[in-house]
């Protein structure tokens, strides 16, 4: 029987109510009520961390099958390890794409082969993710998918989102996932349509882009009953109108990325292509829109949008570069710097924002729980004052980080998967 103590660390369990300072007791794979008894554990001292319930991404690109050249499942569940995740959702757009119970198994295959972390494979809406026709949701939804989404593109038609929003109202928990941008707006865009888009002499994309697909989005939510999540929301638009959605009692979530509440379009004036992403960066007031709705609870989550890329199709022309950002090494610290170093969340709440509401979201029982007997022990401990400056290498196989030369605060020093230390003293252990 495997026996961990973590000791005196300071316990932040959001869905459990506790900030104390306490030893948590793991046998065989649960969180056990403590007997004071170390005898055969590994001791795990923890004095001056925070220990909380292991984060939880509901949205990465780990690019296998397909892609194995910019990330393997392997590599990424590695480089989640070590942001402190115990779980991660990965997106279909792979090649093959994953709209098959096939392509599901085999994402879910290779990530208990690399046994770090929990892969939720993202099955997508349509075919090919071609927009036209369904995809087979019931067989997905019987290999275990939870999620759909054609992220990178949005459903281009209102009639193939209704019906999939009212087919997966038939199962139990499945949601809908949705990249909201109409392509006839967004086409060409490298930036944020403003100011900085014309003195850099880059094609912009407005924010409208996203907005009238999020109304046209949360109103088919309202006709269906079905659950919607909105992916990546990047403008205070998006943001109002998931809040006047919410007033309504309508089954709409929302995530919002690290980089979109940290940086702004003015960052891209040195045409680092680092901060080209999808949706662009926006205004500070967009920001700041954000980072509110966020802390209000209008945005559920944060999620990474981990979009690792090879050197090539970042060191290249800003026009011919790829749009995305890796960020599962350096999204809480991110959070923590940015968002609840400056006061704009407590920590309780980052964390809810990073574990308990995105495994909600999911309908994973294993993730996000009270810290109590008898939950599964997906734990991570992070040093909230520790800083250090972001700079490869890095455990994912991609180095197209927005944070590069970032010095931020709060480093994981043990991750927790399974009652198994996969990452201890900030070194992965596989």
């Amino acid at each position: 029987m495997t026996r961990i103590v973590v000791k005196g660390a300071r316990v932040v369990d959001p869905a459990g109510g506790r900030d104390e300072v306490a030893d948590l007791l793991i046998e065989d794979g649960r969180i056990a009520a403590p007997n004071g008894s170390t005898s055969g554990a590994t001791v795990v001292d923890a004095d001056g961390l925070i220990l909380a319930p292991g984060l939880v991404d509901l949205h990465s690109h780990l690019r296998e099958p397909g892609r194995e050249d910019k990330e393997t499942i392997e590599t990424g569940c590695r480089a989640a390890a070590l942001g402190g995740y115990t779980a991660v959702s990965a997106m279909a757009n792979t090649d093959p794409v994953a709209d098959n119970a096939a392509v599901v198994h085999e994402v879910r295959d290779l990530a208990e082969r690399a046994g770090m972390c929990d892969v939720f494979p993202v099955g997508a809406i349509t075919r090919g993710l071609a927009g036209e026709e369904m995809a087979e949701l019931g067989e997905m939804i019987q290999a275990g998918v939870r999620m759909f989404s054609d992220d990178g593109r949005c459903v281009p038609s209102a009639r193939v989102l209704r019906n999939a929003l009212t087919y997966a109202r038939a199962f139990d928990g499945a949601v809908i996932a949705e990249h909201c941008e109409d392509a006839s707006l967004a086409e060409g865009g490298q930036m944020h349509e403003g100011y900085h888009s014309y003195s850099l002499g880059l094609a912009g994309q407005p924010r409208e882009a996203e907005e009238i697909v999020v109304a046209r989005d949360v109103a088919l939510a309202g006709l269906t009953g079905g659950r919607l999540h909105l992916c990546h929301l990047s403008s205070a638009g998006s943001v109002s109108l998931v809040r006047r959605a919410k007033a309504e009692g309508l089954r709409v979530t929302a995530e919002v990325t690290p980089h979109h509440l940290v940086f702004t379009d003015e960052d891209l004036r040195t045409y680092d292509s680092n901060f080209k992403v999808n949706p662009p960066l926006r205004t500070a007031e967009d920001r700041d829109a954000l980072i509110e709705g966020l802390a209000d609870g209008t945005v559920d989550a944060v999620a990474t949008d981990h979009a690792p890329h090879a050197v090539e199709e970042k060191e290249t022309e800003f026009d011919q570069a790829s749009f995305g950002t890796t960020g599962l090494e350096t999204a809480l610290a991110a959070v923590l710097t940015f968002v609840v170093g400056r006061g704009a969340m407590t920590l309780t709440d980052a964390l809810e924002a990073m574990s308990t509401r995105p495994a909600r979201i999911l309908g994973t029982d294993d993730h996000g729980r009270p810290l109590e007997p008898g939950a599964p022990a997906n734990v991570v401990a992070f040093d909230p004052a520790a800083e250090w400056v972001v700079e490869p290498p890095f455990a994912s196989k991609s180095r197209n980080s927005a944070f590069l030369g970032r010095r931020l605060s709060g480093r994981v020093v043990h991750t927790i998967y399974r009652g198994e230390l996969v990452v201890a003293d900030g070194k992965a252990q596989r």
